[in-house]
């Protein structure tokens, strides 16, 4: 069977919209203004298909604080281990890229329990137009309570890693945030940093920042503002800035930028491996 490269990071530029508007909701700028914007819509192609067959992991389900179901993709590790990897997706939602990449960051890693939860509630994009109908569709309440499931889920005594691109990414965050005393280390990709200064003095863990220096939404100005932030928070950042585009890890991207999509993996891997 023929291998199919994950892409690493899927074309999303959500969350990124601080230099187009300025009025923030939930977590940060909110990110479904994006999916009017035409230029950002128009930056996004399908991805392609793939049916992945050989999947290491199952589809759970667990209990929500607003009294709903929750569902995820997760991936145990060989032994039982309390580390677990919330994995949070783009906005085309948990496919079977997500699902492939939870697999090789299980098996790299080793030593961790792996979740990627759905936020869009079993709804998966192909198009742009669906990714758009789901992405202004997500609720930041709806996402929160889906997030703080999977933690309860882990249990109380899990170490929480979490791990997202994009409309993830800075869902990937506020994971960590929600987490609390629990969390233990978060990578971001490219998505808008929370800029309220309370919720960045309530994180208790390190935080990974990978972004790209030519990002129309995640700017320079966004990330130094961030370092500005965490810096006055007391909070560790540690950021790697490519002198990439947006989705410059996303192989089915024109602006893919491979040597900078693998040392991002890298960096990443290595961020979780040092606080395993």
């Amino acid at each position: 069977m023929k291998t199919i490269i994950l892409p690493i990071l899927l074309l999303v530029a959500t969350f990124g919209y601080a230099q187009k508007m300025s009025c923030c909701k939930g977590p940060s700028n909110d990110m479904r203004a994006m999916a009017d914007d035409s230029e950002f819509v128009a930056t996004h192609e399908a991805p392609l298909p793939f049916n992945y067959t050989e999947q290491a992991g199952k589809m759970i389900s667990f209990s929500t604080p607003d009294g709903k179901t929750g569902w995820a993709y997760e991936v145990l590790a060989s032994t039982p281990t309390n580390n677990f990897l919330i994995i949070t997706h783009e906005w085309w939602g948990l496919n079977d890229y997500i699902k492939q990449r939870a697999d090789e960051l299980q098996k790299t890693l080793g030593n961790i329990n792996v979740i990627a939860v759905d936020m869009y509630d079993g709804k998966v994009a192909s198009t742009p137009d669906s990714a758009t109908k789901y992405m202004k569709g997500a609720t930041n309440d709806r996402i929160m309570n889906i997030l703080n499931g999977a933690i309860a889920f882990a249990g109380k005594d899990a170490r929480i890693f979490s791990l997202g691109w994009c409309f993830g990414g800075g869902y990937a965050l506020q994971a960590a945030i929600t987490a609390n005393k629990q969390a233990a280390g978060c990578v971001m990709y490219y998505g808008m940093p929370e800029t309220d200064m309370a919720k960045l003095k309530s994180l208790h863990c390190d935080v990974l920042g990978l972004f790209a220096n030519l990002d129309k939404w995640i700017s320079p100005t966004v990330v130094k503002n961030f370092q500005d932030n965490m810096k006055t928070a007391g909070k560790k950042l540690e950021v790697k800035s490519y002198n990439a585009d947006h989705a410059f890890a996303n192989p089915s991207n024109p602006k893919y930028d491979k040597a900078s999509a693998e040392d991002a993996n890298q960096a990443a891997i290595a961020f979780i491996k040092a606080r395993l």
